[in-house]
């Protein structure tokens, strides 16, 4: 369960919970797991190109708790409760500030919407954070999702089974099991001084229901923004049966900049990493346009394209090579 470490600073908000209080190791001021949730004066620091709605949600939200960004998939903002508070989150503005979970009447609305918009292929739950609901009220969602044809996947981006992995009971692990639609648990996790043995123990868990299992991280500086961290928490995750799926460039929420780290050094940190670890240990590194314009990648480039249906392709250890496509036929 949540529980304080320490009082507020300057009322600032603080939550975490015992499984953190385990994971912090060294000095509070340097440690990579305390970095990420205890207070800093710095926060205070607010940067022009700062937004307290840095990816546009609001700007693509037709129903209350719905983000109609894709147009094959919405994500469902269910609730704004978090067991923890992130010192780094992109939502940071909105996280437990009173409006809990969503009224009947909301979710009525925001199922309808998922219904009648044949398009929508995946429901991504968000929040806050999902699993802070109650098993009775999540199996509540997912059996009136089941019922909607069009509607294939179910996703659930969450912290809580890295904050408190007790919350993975054994009724959880059955509802998981019930439903027919795909169903994929995107675990949020920065650095690998937070996978310790209850959480592998989770992981195992989870691992032998029918969900598939993916994890989300954030680039953050002093804290995993090293060759080291990267590829001890990606080799992890993937250790236990956890795919590295997203590595976030840090988005630009208000009092964030001390966390941030410049998109030419993710980049060289990626390019490395490709010389170390297995592509199967290796997420997408992504920006999420300012302005509520998505996702892309923004990898290192390694083609570039030339006269003469060719290319110039550089290799993991940063050699040319040219690639001739003349050859191939594209109609």
């Amino acid at each position: 369960m949540p529980r304080k470490l320490l009082k507020k600073e300057n009322d600032s908000p603080l939550n975490i919970t015992s499984q953190i209080e385990d994971t912090i190791l060294t000095d509070t001021k340097t440690d990579p797991v305390a970095l990420q949730y205890l207070p800093s004066s710095l926060e205070k620091v607010i940067h022009l190109n700062e937004n307290p709605d840095p990816i546009g949600d609001h700007t693509h939200s037709p129903v209350k708790g719905i983000v109609h960004r894709h147009n094959d998939r919405v994500l469902l903002k269910i609730t704004d409760i978090c067991p923890v508070y992130c010192r780094f989150c992109f939502r940071k503005e909105m996280v437990g500030k009173g409006m809990g979970v969503l009224t009947e009447k909301e979710i009525d609305n925001a199922i309808n919407y998922i219904t009648n918009y044949v398009e929508i292929h995946e429901v991504i739950f968000s929040g806050g954070d999902p699993l802070t609901l109650s098993n009775r009220r999540l199996q509540g969602l997912l059996t009136r999702l089941e019922k909607i044809n069009h509607l294939k996947i179910i996703r659930f981006h969450t912290r809580v089974p890295i904050v408190n992995p007790e919350r993975i009971d054994i009724e959880f692990l059955d509802i998981i099991n019930k439903f027919s639609k795909a169903i994929y648990i995107v675990m949020h996790v920065n650095h690998a001084q937070e996978i310790n043995d209850n959480i592998k123990e989770m992981f195992s868990k989870l691992s032998r229901t029918s969900a598939v299992l993916l994890s989300q991280s954030v680039l953050l500086k002093n804290i995993n923004d090293n060759i080291l961290a990267l590829e001890n928490l990606f080799q992890t995750l993937i250790d236990n049966r956890v795919k590295p799926y997203y590595l976030h460039h840090l988005d630009l929420a208000p009092g964030t900049g001390h966390f941030r780290v410049s998109i030419k050094k993710g980049q060289q940190l990626m390019s490395e990493l490709r010389q170390k670890i297995s592509g199967l240990c290796l997420p997408a590194y992504v920006l999420d346009i300012p302005g509520g314009f998505g996702k892309v990648p923004i990898d290192d480039c390694y083609i570039k394209d030339l006269e003469n249906k060719s290319y110039l392709i550089k290799d993991y250890e940063g050699q040319n090579h040219i690639y001739d496509d003349t050859q191939a036929l594209d109609d």
